[in-house]
C-alpha cells in the first residue's frame, strides 16, 4: 500500500508525524524536511510556492497517496496552488486547526500564535471568519518558541518570561481558546497553560491534521490494514542535527534519515 508523504520546511512537521503515528499505526510514511531552505517565514511568497511544488514533486517520487504540508506558512501562502498543481490529496495545517478552534470556543473569543509570516498572512482569521464571522480573532506572532523548542528549552524561566510577555494580549482578550498555529508549539503546552491558565483549549493542528487525514483515506477506500507501519526521513541538508531534534519531536530516537541532493 502507498504511503503518506509528510512535507515540511525543517523539523516541526514531526509534530504531526507524531499524531499520524499515533492515530493511523498502520500506515507508511514518508517525511521530507527542507533543512537546506528552512525558514520558509522569511521567503517570498513566489518562492514557499516553488518550494512546496518541488517538495510535493519529491514525495510523489515515493508513490505517495495523500500529502500532508505540515507547514504553517506553506499552508497559510501556497496551499491553493499545489492542490490545484496535482490530483492526489493535499490536506494543510490551517483548516483542521480554525475548524476546531470554532467548534471548541464558548465565548467566541480565540487566540492564535505562529511565527511573523503565519500571523501577517492572516490566514487563521480569514479561514476562522468564514466558518463563523462573530468570533473575535487575536493574533499574536512568537517568533522565539522555535529556537527555544529547537534548543530543548521547554520549561527554563527564560521561556516562561517571555510566554508571558507574548501572550499577555490573549489574556487580555480573555480568549478561551488558542490555536497552536506552529508546528513546533505543541512541546511548549505546559507553558504555555502556565501562562493563560490550565482550563485554556489549547488547538494542537497537528492532531486535527491526523484525524482530517485518516477521514480522507477512509472516504477513499485507501487505508491500510498492515499491522505497523515505518516511517522514512528525508531532508535537504544536516541530517545529523535534524535526527538529534527528530528524537525530541518524536519521543524515540530517529536513525537512517538520508540526505537527497536535490527535491
Amino acid at each position: 500500500m502507498s504511503p503518506i508523504g509528510v512535507f515540511d520546511s525543517g523539523v516541526g512537521g514531526l509534530t504531526v508525524v507524531k499524531e499520524l503515528v499515533r492515530l493511523l499505526p498502520a500506515e507508511d510514511i514518508v517525511y521530507f524536511g527542507d533543512t537546506a531552505r528552512v525558514p520558509y517565514g522569511i521567503k517570498s511568497k513566489e518562492t514557499v510556492i516553488r518550494f512546496s511544488v518541488e517538495n510535493t514533486l519529491f514525495l510523489l517520487k515515493h508513490n505517495v497517496k495523500l500529502v500532508c504540508v505540515a507547514c504553517n506558512t506553506v499552508s497559510s501562502c501556497a496551499l491553493p496552488k499545489i492542490k490545484n498543481s496535482f490530483r492526489v490529496p493535499i490536506v494543510g495545517v490551517i483548516s483542521p486547526g480554525a475548524r476546531e478552534a470554532v467548534y471548541a470556543t464558548k465565548n467566541n473569543r480565540v487566540g492564535v500564535i505562529g511565527t511573523k509570516g503565519t500571523i501577517k498572512s492572516k490566514a487563521y482569521e480569514h479561514e476562522i471568519k468564514k466558518l463563523d464571522p462573530k468570533v473575535k480573532v487575536t493574533a499574536v506572532a512568537c517568533p522565539l518558541f522555535v529556537p527555544f523548542v529547537e534548543e530543548g528549552w521547554l520549561n527554563q524561566d527564560v521561556v516562561l518570561t517571555v510566554a508571558k510577555h507574548y501572550l499577555k494580549p490573549l489574556k487580555e482578550a480573555k480568549v478561551d481558546t488558542v490555536i497552536l498555529g506552529c508546528t513546533h508549539y505543541p512541546l511548549l503546552k505546559n507553558v504555555i497553560k502556565k501562562v493563560l491558565g490550565e482550563n485554556i483549549n489549547l488547538i494542537d493542528s497537528a492532531k486535527q491534521v491526523a484525524i482530517e487525514v485518516k477521514k480522507i483515506l477512509s472516504d477513499e477506500e485507501i487505508l491500510n490494514s498492515r499491522r505497523c507501519g515505518r516511517s522514512q526521513f528525508f531532508v535537504s541538508d544536516n541530517p545529523e542535527w535534524f535526527e538529534e531534534l527528530a528524537g525530541r519531536f518524536l519521543g524515540k530516537p530517529v536513525k537512517n534519515v538520508r540526505k537527497v541532493s536535490s527535491v
